[in-house]
């Protein structure tokens, strides 16, 4: 993965990442799961994904990968608060993978090429650990059709300096529309592309979501890379979390991720 993850695992990251499940996140997948099946879940995080998908494969295994043994502590945690004994972890780069050949039926990644320094790389290793007959499934944003009404000058300062940001530590912020470019590049000839949204525009999703932004934008990792870089001050990083928090309040507030999706055939 690239050398520097964009947005860290401060807990206002995390926040955000456990909010995550199999059906807001990876419902695009799910027709293609059945008891039984072995999973490779790349990039797991906090593990709420990784765990509904584990009890849709049970009693088959998943395979819970990292790139550090801090990260991967998130998803051990996440499988004994809800005593899920079917998963194995293991500290792993995609780019790489410690498994054998036709390993897995289903490898999954969400949120993840975008971060990656080798996407196509990335991608060939989790068709060559699929077995024939299986599906490699990715999902991942595409920062730059990021939408949100009403317009708020801070946001739209955000926005392009996470996409500087990730871009400079290796990554590919609009990697949902390169998805597909990226699976045929990677050897995949049978795929099935699409998009999904996430929609933040109730009272409760607007203060959930734009708060949460309000405290990743001066606290998070992505803040500390800014601070280091000189490209913002403090007082810089308080007046785009004050454009969060007026943007959560309006009563008009609507905010919409997208993202690409892929299943690719093996």
């Amino acid at each position: 993965m690239s050398a520097v993850y964009t947005h860290g695992h401060h807990e206002s990251v995390l926040r955000s990442h456990r909010w995550r499940t199999a059906d807001n996140s990876a419902a695009y997948l799910l027709p293609h799961l059945r008891a039984g099946q072995s999973l490779l879940d790349v990039g797991a995080g906090p593990g709420t994904i990784t765990m509904d998908l584990a009890a849709l494969v049970a009693p088959g295994r998943v395979t819970a990968i990292e790139l550090t043994e801090d990260a991967l502590a998130l998803s051990r945690t996440e499988a004994a608060a809800r005593g899920v004994t079917t998963v194995d972890f293991a500290v792993a780069d995609v780019h790489d993978l410690p498994f054998p050949d036709d390993a897995f039926d289903v490898v999954h990644a969400h949120q993840v090429l975008q971060h990656v320094a080798d996407p196509v790389r990335a991608l060939a290793e989790m068709r060559r650990v699929c077995r024939p007959g299986g599906v490699v499934a990715a999902r991942d944003s595409d920062y730059d059709r990021f939408a949100w009404f009403p317009a708020v000058p801070e946001l739209d300062e955000w926005l392009a300096l996470y996409r500087a940001t990730a871009r400079a530590n290796g990554g590919e912020p609009d990697a949902g529309r390169r998805l597909l470019s990226w699976a045929r590049a990677a050897g995949f000839t049978t795929i099935t592309p699409g998009a999904g949204v996430w929609c933040y525009a109730t009272d409760e999703d607007r203060r959930w979501w734009g708060g949460m932004w309000a405290d990743r934008i001066v606290e998070s990792a992505m803040a500390r890379q800014l601070l280091a870089a000189g490209t913002v001050t403090p007082a810089d990083l308080q007046r785009l979390a004050a454009g969060w928090r007026r943007w959560s309040d309006s009563p008009d507030g609507w905010f919409t991720v997208l993202h690409g999706e892929i299943l690719c055939h093996a």
